[in-house]
């Protein structure tokens, strides 16, 4: 059987987007998902071999005056044009947590994404605020359910 890798790419600068990182990675090194191996590269080190060598990918960054943040933009400038034409159509996820609103870092990741021609697997994940324990298990859904699509693939 052959091992689908799953690319996590995220900036995590504070203790609201750790809690949203470790729940969307145990969702998708949940126990019941056979057969995908689990890669975490903050964003600042991810590189286009990382994402090359993905067969899905899920982002996670908070929202910064409006925008993704600069480590993740940081991370598309550096993969865009080496990842154009050999990753079109891999599936991706997001999550994103802003303190009063998540539309403008949203709608940033999803240009570039939508320029790499990566299909977006669900809708975003946003949080705005503090996180609950619906939004722990709404990231921990996300990293289940790329996992999951990955793994019967």
């Amino acid at each position: 059987m052959a091992v689908a890798k799953l690319l996590v790419v995220h900036h995590t600068p504070s203790p609201t987007m750790q809690e949203m990182l470790e729940a969307v990675l145990s969702g998708a090194r949940a126990d019941e998902i056979e057969g995908v191996e689990v890669e975490v590269r903050p964003a600042l080190s991810a590189t286009a071999s990382d994402v090359l060598a993905a067969d899905g990918y899920i982002l996670g960054t908070p929202a910064n005056i409006g925008y993704m943040s600069g480590a993740l933009k940081h991370f598309f400038d550096g993969v865009y044009y080496p990842c154009l034409e050999a990753t079109v159509g891999r599936p991706y996820a997001l999550y994103v947590h802003g303190g009063s609103d998540a539309t403008g870092a949203v709608r940033s990741v999803e240009t570039i994404t939508t320029g790499l021609r990566w299909r977006r697997l669900r809708e975003p994940l946003t949080v705005v605020g503090a996180l609950d324990t619906a939004a722990r298990e709404a990231c921990w859904e996300l990293g289940a359910t790329l996992a999951a699509m990955l793994s019967d693939a």
